[in-house]
């Protein structure tokens, strides 16, 4: 059910879209009004989403995808353009946290991993969304960064923090590159946000929910529509002259 008309008309893609952050977005985009493409290596999770969207009077498709392989975010880029017609936004939000440990910790293997999903995908989705809206002379992309690619933070996520930080140098490049041809190119800045990542830490005695809620000076986690509606006001053309801003949406940590 659409909510207002902020984004009505948009064809918007959605990367990492089966959960978290990126399914909130899904949700939120649709109720402004756009009609979603959604991308996920969890087919079980995309496709229902995609249906509850559709059966709640939206428009959506799902996509599998794995945005570290090329040929998947081309295919997912085209697959987008061949149901709706075109692509006018996008938000590459498919991340992982990979494995909690200390730098001199860190495996080879898991930097590996972290890289290909983290900062080779956001690359991809870029290069493939870029080429098709390079043709249609604009288009609005958020980036899904982290508060951990604004400031450093001891908590076992060197790989992690190091992609995010990689993510707004992509995002500021592209700013830069493109903007004067229509397209541009932003970055949301997630802090402490209640996602079922969080959860499994908590469960597994990781952190505590207080603890995770304290470090944020507004003493509380972040919804994952909280960050959902970050995303879609820079997608919007409320935010027409924002070009190569990471949007910090993180309870006032940076501001400490």
């Amino acid at each position: 059910m659409t909510i207002s008309t902020l984004l009505a008309g948009k064809t918007i893609l959605i990367t990492g879209a089966a959960s978290g952050i990126g399914a909130a977005a899904a949700i939120a985009f649709s109720a402004h009004g756009a009609k979603v493409s959604l991308a996920d290596i969890n087919t079980e999770g995309g496709e229902k989403l995609a249906h509850t969207i559709e059966g709640n009077g939206g428009s959506a498709m799902f996509v599998p995808t794995d945005v570290g392989s090329a040929h998947d975010v081309e295919s997912m880029v085209q697959a987008t353009i061949s149901r709706f017609g075109h692509l006018d936004c996008a938000f590459n939000n498919a991340g992982i946290d990979g494995d909690l440990a200390p730098l001199h910790e860190t495996t080879e293997e898991n930097w590996n991993r972290v890289i290909a999903v983290n900062l080779t995908g956001v690359l991809l989705c870029l290069k493939y969304e870029i080429t098709h809206m390079l043709g249609e002379g604009h288009g609005s992309i958020v980036n899904n960064s982290s508060v951990a690619g604004l400031i450093g933070m001891p908590y076992g996520i060197s790989s992690y923090a190091a992609t995010k930080h990689g993510v707004i140098g992509l995002t500021k490049v592209a700013a830069l590159e493109y903007g004067a041809r229509g397209i541009r190119v932003n970055a949301v800045c997630p802090g402490i946000v209640r996602t079922n990542i969080l959860d499994q830490a908590i469960r597994d005695g990781v952190v505590t929910e207080q603890e995770a809620a304290a470090i944020a000076p507004i003493r509380r986690l972040a919804s994952p529509s909280e960050i959902a509606e970050a995303a879609a006001w820079l997608c919007s053309d409320a935010a027409s002259y924002v070009n190569g801003h990471a949007m910090a949406v993180d309870g006032g940590i940076t501001a400490m």
